[in-house]
């Protein structure tokens, strides 16, 4: 009777934590997911040893590639030759410019044109745009409606480049650029330039960026205006 209460409490635990993990963003789930199966291996494992269904070695030895595992980020933080060759695995990041607002923090690749973003604030919390579908994008503007415009506009300027040709996102028309409510932090986010950007640096930022907020490339005004207003904030 009390290993099956505490196989009962185990099964428990193991629903209670799996649904936590489906609860939470895509890009985080499988994460969890593997954090939950080696937990649970772990588990098996220590329940066999102790029966003696398991002989002891099996059970260092399980418990060896769980530490690695766990160790394998402090390794690659440790040794810069295996953080070049993780890094080198994949695509190189191109340069980007980021708007900020209250619920959103949009990112617009200079390269492609693509915007991409997360969700900051909300129900959707720790979301990335791209992971939501087309009814949770609906139900983030609604939210992003009732609460700040300004991120409305943000999440409008994404979803027309997601959705071409669809109605029901264009935004409202985007306030005076006021330099006042832009820090230069911001603006270089902005324009996707460095701390010590010269005049030319920022210019040509700027031209690549408007061409790149065309309406026939999915651009639209609320971001055309956040790039002038930081340009116009570097510039003086």
């Amino acid at each position: 009777m009390p290993r099956l209460l505490l196989l009962l409490a185990i099964a428990a635990v193991v629903y209670i934590l799996f649904r936590r993990a489906q609860s939470m963003p895509p890009h985080k789930r499988r994460g969890e997911l593997i954090k939950l199966g080696v937990g649970v291996a772990v588990v098996v494992v220590i329940g066999l040893t102790l029966t003696g269904r398991m002989h002891w070695l099996g059970a260092a030895l399980t418990g060896l590639l769980v530490a690695a595992r766990q160790l394998l980020p402090t390794l690659i933080r440790l040794f810069p030759m295996l953080a070049s060759l993780k890094a080198n695995a994949g695509p190189s990041a191109g340069q980007r410019s980021t708007v900020a607002t209250d619920i959103l923090r949009m990112h617009l690749d200079h390269d492609s044109g693509k915007l991409n973003g997360e969700v900051l604030k909300g129900p959707f919390r720790e979301w990335l745009l791209d992971e939501m579908d087309r009814d949770q994008l609906q139900a983030l503007l609604n939210f992003c409606q009732a609460e700040d415009d300004e991120s409305a506009q943000l999440l409008a300027s994404y979803l027309q480049q997601r959705f071409p040709g669809e109605s029901g996102f264009q935004q409202q028309a985007p306030p005076g650029a006021s330099s006042s409510g832009m820090s230069r932090q911001e603006a270089l986010a902005v324009l996707g330039v460095a701390e010590d950007a010269d005049r030319e640096a920022i210019i040509a930022a700027h031209r690549s960026l408007m061409q790149k907020l065309h309406p026939d490339r999915g651009g639209n005004d609320y971001l055309a205006a956040k790039v002038n207003q930081a340009k116009d904030l570097l510039l003086g």
